[in-house]
């Protein structure tokens, strides 16, 4: 970029069941403001959705791709498919053009949704992983900034609780939970946790404007990559890779044949 003080930003997230974009401009003063937003949560495939969603956003915004500055997406936690169509079409976006990529995390992404809410006290993201996992991070708020606390995990339910209630420092506080995983959380650790509150649902679940956000801050830190470095990040093995291993240890234990 020519202009380091300003820049618009296009974002994308398709890291769970939702798909959402927006369109973040970043002036020379160093407010940032929302031109365009958009979110889908109809359950259909991202490769259906997200690449339209672009399109309508940016025309609502009355830009192009050729008014973007920086391109970023959430890069996971989430859904190894979606979060492969996510880079996929941002790397598809960058490369004709070199747009440089903000790769974002989900959880810090959904965190965003807070820092306007008078509250103070912890942010949980939490995003459902299945079998009684959650894909998690902690993040102080405070006065409308947010600090990360803990970095970001797949922890089993009961791991979680521990944490929470053995950390001094989180005694008495408020912990606001958002994402997709938050209901899961709530119901199962509400009576261990004191404290613990649900995100509404119109600000609960991951969104592209959060990403927008947190792509803006990785901006200004000089945090942002070409699209080739541009890379998932998954925290676990897939399903499919993990039921592998585990039959490839099974084999490897069986008694030999005499």
């Amino acid at each position: 970029m020519s202009d380091l003080t300003s820049y618009t930003i296009l974002a994308l997230d398709s890291s769970a069941g939702p798909a959402s974009c927006a369109v973040l401009r970043r002036h020379a003063d160093g407010n940032r403001q929302i031109l365009a937003s958009s979110f889908i949560n109809m359950r259909l495939t991202h490769s259906q959705t997200l690449l339209p969603m672009v399109g309508d956003t940016l025309k609502n915004a009355g830009m192009t791709i050729e008014d973007v500055d920086i391109l970023g997406v959430s890069v996971g936690p989430g859904s190894f498919t979606g979060i492969r169509i996510g880079v996929a079409a941002i790397k598809g976006l960058a490369f004709p053009r070199n747009i440089p990529c903000a790769g974002v995390s989900t959880l810090a992404a959904m965190a965003r949704n807070a820092q306007d809410l008078p509250f103070s006290g912890l942010v949980l993201g939490a995003m459902d992983a299945r079998c009684q996992q959650v894909y998690t991070a902690l993040f102080q708020c405070q006065d409308g900034h947010l600090t990360r606390l803990a970095p970001d995990e797949a922890l089993v339910l009961d791991q979680l609780a521990d944490r929470l209630k053995n950390q001094e420092d989180f005694a008495g506080k408020s912990i606001l939970v958002v994402g997709d995983g938050a209901q899961l959380c709530y119901n199962t650790l509400k009576g261990a946790v004191p404290g613990l509150r649900l995100m509404p649902e119109s600000l609960r679940y991951q969104q592209g404007i959060g990403v927008a956000l947190e792509a803006a801050s990785l901006a200004d830190s000089g945090s942002l990559v070409p699209a080739e470095r541009l890379l998932p990040v998954y925290l676990r093995l897939p399903q499919a890779e993990r039921e592998l291993k585990r039959r490839r240890e099974t084999e490897n234990h069986k008694p030999g044949i005499e």
